[in-house]
């Protein structure tokens, strides 16, 4: 495919996005009625069409309109692209652009950084002096991070392990665990060190949250909610001697969680909601709670426009309920490990102190936001223990 064609897919494929469809839906379904793009083309795309999403409100005003073909029109010009080169009407290139479709520059500064206008003022209020530098990070790609199986492997053996398939890594400051992988990413699922268990994809921050809990021999560790299980899997690789147990309220989002734990070798206990409360009390309960997704916005930025003040409200409420449930789980000398992947305030400190208004009896220690600025998600984590 010409570059021109790889941008009037995009624009056909926005265009669904924009009208209801879910990106990866999107996306599955252009490639399989395009038998004819090969796999660049489709990456290629794919990058068109996530560039978009992220910049939809900057893209829109550059491009003169919200629609497939504006976002396509403004990512052109915010790259400084010669427009005649990719809109030209030539066979199968989208048509010349028009003097109507204008760069009608940016109305407010949420605009120019690409964040909800209804939640500019949280977002601010939320990182201060960071929220400029996290709106404009948000803009960009997400780094690609792996987390080193530290109980199998040795992460200078496994940046020279994976130079010899392609792929170049280095350590991330944010976890000691933590690589980031600058090239070759796309070889990682068939490279050695994934397909033994020795790598994982995780966010360095992800990682952190994991890693700043103190673990030790012996102690019985729940993931409430697990997900995919990412972290269940790095608590198991944490430190010898732990009896990690999983559960998410939906068990399906779990199930691929044994296949990759067997391939970690890693024991983990899946728990369905019946069970979480005859296996307690655990000496850790982590709770990576149901957030708005702020801090990983760049993985999946339509949840940046889906997001509205109505359901964030009741995600503060579904916060506020599962800290609450997990209270009860915790052993006498225990601690709950509240954790979002979110930078706002409102389901971070304000959920923590909330908790602890109603219950004197705890107290929090830990506190820590990774900033998506930073070079890793955005993240946040409590940690909190009875007095």
């Amino acid at each position: 495919m010409t570059p021109a064609a790889r941008v009037q897919a995009s624009i056909d494929i926005l265009d669904e996005i924009l009208a209801g469809a879910p990106v990866e839906k999107a996306l599955t379904g252009w490639a399989r009625r395009s038998r004819f793009a090969g796999s660049k083309d489709r990456a290629a795309i794919r990058d068109h069409v996530f560039d978009a999403l992220r910049c939809k409100r900057s893209f829109a005003a550059r491009g003169g309109a919200e629609t497939g073909r504006g976002l396509m029109i403004g990512a052109m010009r915010s790259l400084g692209q010669d427009l005649a080169q990719y809109f030209s009407g030539a066979r199968y290139a989208p048509n010349s652009v028009t003097d109507a479709e204008k760069d009608r520059g940016f109305q407010t500064e949420a605009e120019a950084l690409d964040i909800p206008e209804w939640l500019w003022p949280e977002f601010k209020a939320s990182l201060k002096d960071e929220a400029n530098a996290a709106a404009i990070a948000l803009q960009g790609r997400a780094p690609v991070h792996l987390r080193v199986n530290r109980s199998r492997a040795d992460p200078v053996e496994i940046i020279q392990c994976l130079s010899d398939e392609g792929i170049v890594a280095q350590s991330h400051p944010t976890c000691d665990t933590a690589l980031e992988v600058t090239a070759g990413a796309r070889k990682i699922s068939q490279c050695n060190s994934y397909l033994e268990g020795l790598i994982e994809l995780q966010d360095a921050a992800s990682q952190a949250v994991t890693a700043a809990l103190d673990l030790r021999s012996g102690m019985r560790v729940l993931d409430y909610c697990a997900g995919g299980g990412g972290k269940a899997l790095a608590l198991a690789a944490r430190a010898e001697g732990v009896q990690v147990f999983a559960h998410d309220i939906n068990p399906g989002r779990m199930a691929d969680l044994p296949a990759r734990a067997k391939r970690a070798r890693a024991e983990i206990s899946l728990l369905t909601s019946d069970q979480v409360s005859g296996q307690a009390p655990f000496d850790i309960v982590l709770v990576d709670a149901p957030c708005s997704g702020s801090g990983s916005w760049r993985r999946s930025p339509a949840g940046k426009w889906a997001l509205t003040p109505e359901r964030l409200l009741e995600l503060t409420r579904i916060q506020a309920m599962i800290l609450k449930s997990v209270a009860p789980l915790t052993a006498d000398t225990g601690t709950i490990a509240y954790a979002t992947c979110s930078m706002l305030s409102v389901e971070n400190d304000a959920i923590v102190d909330s908790f602890l208004q109603e219950h004197s009896d705890w107290r929090s220690g830990f506190r820590k936001t990774w900033l998506v600025s930073h070079g890793a998600d955005g993240f946040y984590s409590a940690h909190l223990t009875r007095n």
